[in-house]
């Protein structure tokens, strides 16, 4: 995995490429890690084994001593290895016996200071060079395009390979089975390059010698010191201008720059209040504000004990309902679930949202546009 001490990590590029001087303002700030992360690690232990063995390539069973293994992460891996598998198969139609790395160390130091990466999967075939990666995670669903950390996986494998193969094609794909998003992206070699020498390269720079201009935007949601960054505060408070007693009034122009901030300025409002809530339980003072308990919900404290005074009273202490399809396609795995199951599944049409032009889903006929087109 991806050291988590280096200054300027491929997984964090997004954010030091667009806020320099945050790299050494993170610094030394405590990495805590969270639940998340730590079952990323150890689906992409699993990952590895199940591609391994897909592969006939000898590697021990890790799952015994897998803490956050579940059935889902089982498919999760077992659709990995089964992609990754199935690529390759498309690439020996043109290429005989393309070489196959797996966890592969990429050091991209030629232009990011001390820059080095794991690459979960890297296939060489004469002219194309292709690097896979993992995705365990299913809040924010990741594109290949133009993908810092996975551009910074290819110019590791390019310095490895290009002396040795005659590369002139990239391919970069994001598998991420719980978003059911695979991403492939494909630029040419001199265009990585290019990349390399013109953006990466000096801005890796500035962010080692803590130089720059602080940024504020969507990066800023990874980063250690989001709850308190000025720029972040001065960034979403700037929506403080717009008078909220009576929104009618504003115009849609107005309405349109709190509607591309509004987000973030939901995420960093949220971030704030933990941030203090950590601080004040620690014992410092944030004037007008004081710890108090919650509200909490009653629960049994054995529940067998409950089911069974339940039953000898004649009642039944159970609800019974099918399950829900995702714990039914966990448990039956995939394949038998669409099996079984794939004529009986009805997707609804999903509930109007209002998201930025940018996003890459296709926009709804609203009823005023169905009126335009019966004109």
């Amino acid at each position: 995995m991806q050291n988590s001490h280096a200054l300027l990590s491929a997984s964090s590029s997004h954010r030091w490429l667009a806020c320099p001087p945050s790299a050494r303002l993170c610094e030394n700030i405590e990495d805590k890690g969270s639940e998340y992360a730590l079952e990323g690690t150890v689906a992409h232990t699993l990952c590895e084994y199940k591609l391994k063995k897909a592969l006939d390539i000898p590697s021990e069973d890790p799952i015994e001593n897998l803490d956050y293994y579940n059935a889902e992460m089982e498919n999760c891996a077992d659709e990995y290895a089964s992609f990754v598998v199935q690529l390759l198969e498309e690439t020996k139609k043109t290429c005989k016996d393309p070489i196959v790395l797996i966890e592969q160390r990429l050091d991209f130091s030629k232009y990011v200071p001390q820059g080095f990466g794991t690459g979960d999967c890297v296939i060489i075939a004469d002219d194309t060079l292709s690097v896979i990666d993992y995705k365990h995670g299913k809040g924010v669903e990741v594109s290949a395009e133009s993908n810092p950390q996975m551009m910074c996986y290819a110019l590791g494998a390019v310095e490895i390979f290009d002396s040795i193969y005659d590369i002139e094609k990239i391919q970069m794909c994001i598998f991420q089975p719980r978003r059911e998003n695979i991403s492939t992206y494909s630029i040419s070699k001199d265009e990585l390059l290019k990349w390399a020498e013109d953006v990466l390269a000096p801005t890796a720079k500035l962010a080692f010698d803590g130089k720059g201009e602080f940024s504020a935007g969507e990066h800023c949601r990874f980063c250690k010191v989001k709850a308190n960054c000025r720029k972040r505060a001065e960034y979403n408070l700037e929506l403080a201008k717009y008078d909220f007693e009576v929104p009618s009034t504003l115009d849609n122009i107005e309405i349109a720059a709190i509607l591309e901030k509004a987000d973030e300025l939901i995420s960093w409002a949220g971030d704030v209040k933990d941030y203090a809530l950590q601080r004040a339980l620690s014992g410092e003072n944030f004037p007008g504000f004081k710890v108090v308990e919650g509200r909490s919900n009653r629960k049994y404290t054995n529940e067998d004990a409950v089911a069974k005074k339940v039953k000898e009273a004649g009642y039944d202490p159970y609800e019974h309902s099918v399950l829900g399809i995702t714990a039914m396609t966990q448990m039956l795995g995939k394949t038998k679930f669409n099996e079984l199951l794939s004529e009986l599944i009805h997707k609804p049409q999903g509930k109007p949202v209002l998201v930025h032009e940018s996003d890459k889903r296709k926009p709804m006929n609203t009823s005023i546009n169905d009126f335009k087109e019966e004109k």
